[in-house]
């Protein structure tokens, strides 16, 4: 992969094989293998990270349903993210016309919803942004981070009580989950992602609107 400096970050641009393929190395995950396929477009990037476009969903497979949201272009960053209806079933992304435009989709249904997740040192306190949710067009691979117009919706929802409740009572039945077409991680995951433990451009990332 090559080296390129935006605003004094180095940043890496892909270099695809003959088989659509790309080696990433990640902080967290160690060196993963990403297809085309797999890859996630933001045009505007993330809230706080807008010069990183490019992104993939890591799922470790455990039993948490935290999965990852990877970028491509900075090996360090790494956000967690869940659906929101995990943990709040009756949470509605209300999307106007342009949002729906902004990712080229015709109806919701065809989308995927998740929130960024903050987690600090003590796991109790841990949140879920539901005011800016991460919206992704299946087909098309399209993202944007949209900020809802509901100002009931809150930007550091404590739910660690209802995800702790919905794990316990989880079961096996994959038709609960949504699932990404992931990479598979195959090396030991990294502890941490930054020295101040969980993923301090996480909080970064998690602004009010």
């Amino acid at each position: 992969m090559t080296d390129t400096i935006i605003q004094g970050r180095n940043l890496y641009l892909p270099h695809f094989d003959s088989e659509g393929d790309v080696k990433v190395n990640t902080t967290r995950f160690g060196e993963l293998t990403v297809n085309t396929e797999d890859i996630i477009n933001f045009s505007e990037g993330l809230l706080g990270f807008e010069k990183l476009s490019k992104f993939f969903v890591v799922d470790p497979g455990d039993s948490t349903l935290i999965l990852w949201l990877q970028s491509i272009e900075d090996e360090s960053i790494a956000f967690p993210i869940i659906e929101p209806k995990i943990f709040k079933p009756d949470y509605i992304a209300k999307l106007l016309p342009a949002d729906m435009n902004s990712v080229e989709l015709e109806n919701i249904n065809n989308a995927k919803i998740y929130s960024i997740l903050t987690i600090p040192s003590d796991i109790t306190t841990m949140s879920a942004n539901l005011k800016a949710p991460i919206v992704i067009n299946n087909e098309k691979k399209v993202a944007k981070q949209i900020v809802l117009q509901d100002n009931k919706l809150s930007v550091k929802f404590e739910m660690y009580k209802e995800l702790k409740s919905y794990i316990v009572t989880y079961t096996s039945d994959d038709s609960k989950r949504t699932h990404v077409a992931a990479p598979k991680v195959h090396n030991e995951t990294s502890s941490n992602t930054s020295e101040d433990g969980e993923n301090i451009q996480r909080k970064e990332s998690i602004k009010e609107a």
